[in-house]
């Protein structure tokens, strides 16, 4: 009986086991047996019955290394979604952008064209509203591939977040074979999503532009406005030619550029907004010229002045083309070369311009241009790399001295500029307001530099249309559509904006002798001072045809008794107010005698308002001038909006 008893304890640990549950890896075919293989081809845990059955001849692995090789295969299906999630997610936001921009332009283009037909008679109502319809249409279509797009995007990052948390909440749990066959489902999903066809580049453009052109209206009336776009994308379009592949030092390379939609297929229209930078080995930038060739293929020429790793930048709306930056090729002249084109050696800044528009020119004949083509290339070069048109040029002796610009969107072109500046170290600034940049030039008419990008964004600009130099050597711009005033660095690095929910629409900008900045809001009829940092110090004026009111103020300047000038547009008058808002004088009426847009033409007054006399423009008559300043070697500098360009004229004081 005694060997029989078991002490307390044994009987305590028998009741254990006894109680003890079902292990985990039980087999699901054999009662009371457990797994402990894996069959590779049948994708199964195995117990030691089993291994005798059906899969005696089948490839077995331990159901330890099993489990651990699953675990290893989800954790990379996992990280490849995480990846293509983060790719999904960052087209998600250029495509939502793209989006934004596309109907912020669209709102835009609509005032554009509420305010263009303003003005009109009633019989522009039907042709108004055709364009109104075309914009319609034209968004709606590009909307509509966009928002696709977006709705596709979301859905693919909606699956992937769902997949992701659920295998995450398996992972988090321990592993065993009842969720073998789950777990295979759910890694045969991730794989299905890391390589789901989802279109991440972008497969429309924001480009909504309006061509409103004025001349003849009443008697073109019945075609009056187009709206203007192309569906290019930069994924798929392309550059090609002997530029690409090697330059030759002095001598003039082409690249050719074909713009295709998100499918691939080739555009045919022009306009596009193409950027092109040839960047040379100490970082600096080569001048080049783009020629439009308005059939969806445009023409890049450029000039390598020397041996070096130059690479070459081509963006389609803000974005790379295929393969760009492109490296450059640079070869030394052969002696053929040089006995060809003498002129390529020349060391000048002016002869190097000059050989470059020849080269335009040359390079055009060469590919068998049509002669307009070639005619407008020569054009171009010229403005673009500032070449003055000089005084000995002019049919009629006048005190024009040189003028810059022709209608366009590269360096050197203008499109409705508006506002003028010239700084004391020897810079003209002028607000290129419907190409959305300032473009900076010596005194001598030499491009120099131009920065602006379009968006309603901070550091961005909508429509720029004054434009001033602080004492520190700030830039500060009125931007219109923006609503606020930003200032940048020398250099075009953004610093700030001031203004933004006081201002309706600032049109012109200065900065007075206490280093303030004084903008003419064109909308609100006031005069508002700020500091630099944004503090409001006072505002002055409404609208009406008061003393201390304006109707339409345009631009303003300050004299050196710090008081500030103003001329009011639609009053025909020039107001003096002192820094606090009270006003001093004012000159001028309606009429032929005072006025200066209506009138295209440059008149001078003395500090009491008295007139003194004409500046001459006969040779070369004004068209709508707008912004206007002193250079700092004594000579005036005025946009003309309506001619696309700026104008140099002698001016003794």
């Amino acid at each position: 009986m005694e060997a029989h008893q078991h002490s307390p304890d044994s009987s305590s640990e028998e009741c254990t086991v006894l109680e003890a549950p079902p292990t985990k890896n039980t087999c699901m075919q054999h009662a009371g047996k457990v797994t402990d293989l894996f069959c590779s081809l049948c994708e199964c845990a195995l117990c030691e019955d089993c291994v005798c059955g059906d899969h005696e001849d089948h490839p077995q692995v331990t159901l330890s290394e099993a489990l651990e090789q699953q675990r290893i295969s989800l954790q990379e299906s996992l990280a490849a979604v995480n990846n293509r999630f983060s790719q999904v997610s960052d087209a998600l936001v250029v495509v939502k952008e793209i989006l934004q921009q596309l109907t912020n332009q669209r709102a835009s283009i609509e005032e554009d064209i509420q305010s263009s037909f303003e003005d009109l008679h009633k019989q522009l109502d039907v042709r108004k509203s055709v364009l109104l319809m075309e914009l319609e249409v034209t968004y709606g279509l590009k909307q509509k591939v966009l928002q696709a797009q977006v709705d596709s995007l979301l859905r693919g990052e909606e699956d992937m977040t769902a997949a992701c948390v659920q295998t995450e909440e398996v992972l988090a749990g321990e592993a065993c074979s009842g969720r073998l066959q789950a777990e295979r489902e759910l890694r045969e999903r991730l794989e299905q999503l890391a390589s789901l066809g989802l279109p991440c580049q972008p497969e429309e453009n924001d480009q909504l532009d309006l061509l409103m052109e004025t001349d003849g209206l009443r008697k073109s009336i019945h075609n009056l406005g187009t709206i203007v776009t192309t569906s290019a994308v930069a994924s798929q379009s392309e550059a090609m030619g002997a530029g690409l592949e090697q330059c030759i030092v002095g001598h003039p390379a082409s690249v050719t550029i074909v713009t295709r939609d998100k499918s691939g297929g080739a555009c045919k229209s022009g306009n596009a907004i193409l950027s092109a930078e040839v960047f040379t080995p100490d970082g600096s930038i080569v001048d080049g010229e783009i020629l439009d060739h308005k059939n969806g293929t445009y023409e890049f020429v450029y000039i390598v002045p020397k041996e070096g790793d130059f690479s070459l930048a081509l963006r389609l709306y803000d974005q790379h083309i295929k393969g760009s930056p492109f490296k450059l090729t640079i070869a030394k002249p052969s002696e053929a070369d040089v006995e060809v084109s003498p002129s390529t050696t020349t060391a000048t800044s002016s002869a190097a311009n000059a050989t470059l528009s020849t080269g335009s020119s040359e390079g055009a004949k060469r590919r068998g241009k049509s002669p307009g083509q070639k005619k407008r290339s020569s054009k171009r070069a010229s403005s673009a790399l500032g070449t003055p048109r000089r005084k000995t040029q002019n049919p009629i002796e006048d005190d024009l001295i040189f003028r810059i610009g022709t209608k366009g969107r590269n360096k050197g072109e203008f499109t409705n500029l508006q506002g003028v500046a010239a700084s004391c170290n020897g810079r003209i600034l002028i607000a290129d307001s419907n190409n959305q940049c300032v473009q900076i030039f010596s005194n001598l008419g030499e491009f120099k530099s131009r920065f602006g990008v379009r968006g309603r964004s901070p550091g961005q600009l909508q429509r720029p249309t004054g434009v001033a130099v602080h004492p520190n050597g700030d830039i500060i711009i009125a931007d219109y559509d923006n609503k606020w005033v930003s200032i940048f660095s020398g250099e075009g690095k953004f610093k700030a904006k001031l203004g933004a929910g006081r201002l309706m629409g600032p049109k012109g900008v200065s900065v007075d002798q206490n280093g303030h900045v004084i903008v003419v809001d064109n909308k609100a009829c006031t005069v508002f001072i700020f500091q630099p940092t944004g503090k409001l110090i006072t505002k002055f004026g409404s609208r009406g045809n008061g003393d201390k009111q304006f109707a339409g103020p345009h631009f303003a300047a300050v004299n050196k008794n710090n008081e500030i000038i103003v001329t009011d547009f639609h009053n025909h008058s020039v107001k003096v107010f002192t820094p606090e808002g009270e006003l001093v004088l004012k000159f001028g009426s309606n009429g032929e005698g005072n006025a200066d847009w209506g009138n295209s033409r440059i008149q001078v007054f003395d500090g009491s308002g008295s007139f003194l006399s004409y500046i001459n423009t006969s040779a070369d008559p004004l068209y709508g001038p707008q912004g206007l300043a002193l250079t700092s070697d004594g000579h005036v500098v005025v946009a003309d909006s309506g001619n696309h360009c700026f104008k140099v004229y002698r001016y003794l004081q």
